[in-house]
């Protein structure tokens, strides 16, 4: 996101929790059914007084678990309303076989999901495991700096799973606690502005038009068309990319806050570069400004979209540079080569014959601090030649397997 301030727009100081409620008393979904979870609880806890309230006219269900939640959001979207849901880490989990059905049936669901590490050991703080574990599920991802872009991405979600070329469910990633629980300064909109923003959902198809029945997913085997239904998903994931820049300069003519599919910040003549995604993103962008000061070439990438993967965007912001390190707060076991992030970027440079050289970060796992000076560090080293020969573990303990 470039800042630049929007002059009809109302600054507040709230936590990301409360910014993500704003968006979604604004947006007014016809149905949300969700469950408790820490961080996330506060979304729906703050977003339940706003229908207890009177200020929105949302049908909120309380069911009895995430996986029930994914339920009722699917049978709500299939009969034609605006459906939202949130969670976070186990939650996710439970919902596991539900985003795949959402996703396979075209329901612009849209889920706002607070980062937290995955049991076990139980840890209730941030990293990115629960949501890179669905991120072949068929679902839109994107990422978020910090709480601004958090209201801002849920509120362009809407538009952007409600194109009739897309057609599919949008996760908002946010770090838990870092984002979630921390106070900042945010741009509220005005809700007549957002609500134009939107429009109104008039969903092609509902289970509820008894003058036009539809079936919605039937049993499709032995000679069905399988296949190409999943090829037109995938299809569709592909239609998302100029949806989510649309959508961006449609926001930023209105709002005044730009979006793309990621947001370089001193890429033009860098020699090394970070590639980052979530809040590790705005302590990153700080130590490149203050090491830019000394002179040194260094830049960054921050990812927002990460599902769709924008690998032929991403090589040619890229392709320049001749060092760069790919920082996961996520880890793949068992023979995974190095973090997902690492390992989407790296092949999308496969095919060419002049590739930089990238490296694997992994770090904050479990909501381990990342601060200023590992990054400068990091970088330093970086330019200095000191490369790892293996995945980097950035701010593990000493003694513990760190490069």
């Amino acid at each position: 996101m470039k800042e630049v301030k929007s002059q009809m727009s109302k600054p507040v100081a709230v936590v990301g929790t409360d910014a993500v409620a704003e968006a979604m008393r604004q947006i007014q979904p016809d149905v949300v059914a969700a469950y408790p979870i820490t961080p996330q609880t506060a979304i729906v806890e703050a977003f339940s007084q706003m229908v207890a309230n009177g200020e929105v006219p949302t049908q909120l269900i309380n069911v009895e678990s995430e996986h029930s939640a994914m339920s009722a959001c699917i049978g709500s979207a299939a009969s034609g309303a605006r459906v939202m849901t949130a969670t976070s880490s186990q939650g996710l989990a439970l919902m596991w076989e539900l985003l795949y059905i959402a996703s396979g049936l075209r329901l612009p669901i849209i889920m706002p999901n607070v980062n937290r590490a995955l049991s076990a050991p139980i840890n209730i703080h941030c990293d990115h495991g629960d949501s890179m574990g669905a991120r072949d599920s068929g679902w839109i991802q994107i990422f978020c700096e910090n709480a601004q872009e958090s209201y801002d991405n849920t509120i362009q979600a809407v538009k952007i799973a409600e194109n009739s070329n897309v057609l599919l469910p949008v996760m908002i990633n946010l770090d838990g606690f870092i984002i979630s629980h921390s106070m900042e300064k945010v741009e509220f909109e005005p809700t007549e502005k957002v609500s134009k923003f939107i429009g109104t959902y008039e969903p092609a198809y509902t289970l509820l038009d008894a003058q036009n029945p539809v079936s919605v997913g039937n049993f499709d085997s032995l000679g069905g068309f399988y296949f190409e239904l999943k090829r037109a998903q995938e299809e569709a994931m592909q239609n998302a990319f100029p949806v989510v820049e649309e959508v961006g300069k449609e926001f930023s003519q209105l709002f005044g806050r730009e979006y793309g599919l990621f947001e370089p910040h001193y890429l033009e003549d860098a020699e090394v570069a970070l590639v980052v995604a979530g809040s590790a993103a705005g302590t990153t962008k700080h130590v490149i400004s203050q090491l830019r000061q000394q002179g040194l070439p260094v830049g960054m990438l921050k990812i927002r979209l990460f599902r769709p993967f924008p690998a032929e965007e991403l090589r040619k912001a890229l392709k320049h540079i001749p060092v760069i390190g790919v920082m996961d707060r996520s880890l793949m076991f068992a023979g995974g080569q190095g973090g997902p992030l690492f390992s989407e970027l790296r092949s999308a440079f496969y095919e060419l014959d002049n590739r930089p050289s990238i490296y694997s970060i992994v770090y904050g796992l479990g909501g381990r601090d990342l601060g200023p000076r590992q990054i400068e560090e990091l970088l330093r080293d970086f330019l200095d030649g000191n490369t790892p020969e293996d995945i980097c573990y950035l701010g593990l303990r000493e003694g513990e397997n760190n490069q």
